[in-house]
């Protein structure tokens, strides 16, 4: 992601549907985790570039470190008064066992050899860690706006439990998000000629936010998607 596209995330991104529920998934993982008894400790938000999600795992009452690869984004999130590093997320700047959760919202995508991100953060997580990522799914879906998104891929089911699996992470959880819309993002990407990060009219927004909320009460997990979202867990 360029500078240009990590202030237009900045500027859209607290008011934007997709931005906005993905957001409430990830204070929902975390309700998860406090009710199986996982007490907030060290995060460490990989490709935090603005900070939203960073914000979140604040206000649940993790001690969060956003980690951002460009300066732009680490400018942004200092902005917002985050504690931020800049690092790569291939050789991550933290003590082998040091961390009980990592997030890592699309950012695997951005890395041309996502294994050896996988490795960093399993080496980083203490035994009994956990991990929660989403990615975009599905090659079929690939467009201009991945291009300029800076992708390698788009990954299945498959792809995905493969590279966490063979880092040494216990796959928990593996689900499909963004199921309803799937049709228009389809439609809507074969015309994109660049990324598609832009604010709408609030009441489209609105629409859109309810209907990605609808997938919260329906059983679509396992169809297609238009991302993946996974937990996972450091057994030893």
């Amino acid at each position: 992601m360029d500078a240009g596209d990590i202030r237009r995330l900045a500027t859209v991104e607290d008011r934007h549907w997709w931005f906005g529920e993905r957001r409430a998934i990830l204070a929902r993982w975390l309700r998860q985790l406090h009710r199986s008894g996982v007490m907030p400790g060290t995060a460490l938000d990989i490709g935090a570039a603005g900070g939203g999600n960073t914000r979140v795992l604040r206000a649940a009452g993790w001690r969060p470190l956003a980690l951002e690869y460009s300066a732009d984004g680490a400018a942004v999130a200092r902005e917002r008064g985050l504690t931020v590093i800049r690092g790569d997320a291939t050789n991550l700047p933290c003590g082998s066992g040091t961390l009980d959760l990592v997030t890592a919202f699309d950012v695997l995508e951005h890395i041309e050899d996502d294994y050896l991100a996988a490795a960093e953060i399993r080496r980083v997580l203490r035994p009994g860690g956990t991990l929660l990522v989403t990615v975009p799914a599905d090659m079929r879906l690939w467009s201009a706006h991945d291009v300029a998104s800076h992708h390698f891929r788009r990954y299945d089911r498959d792809s995905l439990h493969r590279v966490i699996s063979k880092a040494g992470l216990r796959v928990e959880q593996l689900w499909s998000w963004n199921v309803l819309l799937r049709p228009v993002v389809a439609m809507t990407r074969k015309r994109a000629s660049g990324n598609e990060l832009t604010m709408m009219p609030a009441p489209v927004n609105a629409a859109l936010r309810s209907v990605v909320v609808a997938e919260r009460y329906l059983p679509v997990r396992r169809a297609p998607g238009v991302s993946l979202m996974l937990r996972a867990r450091r057994s030893g």
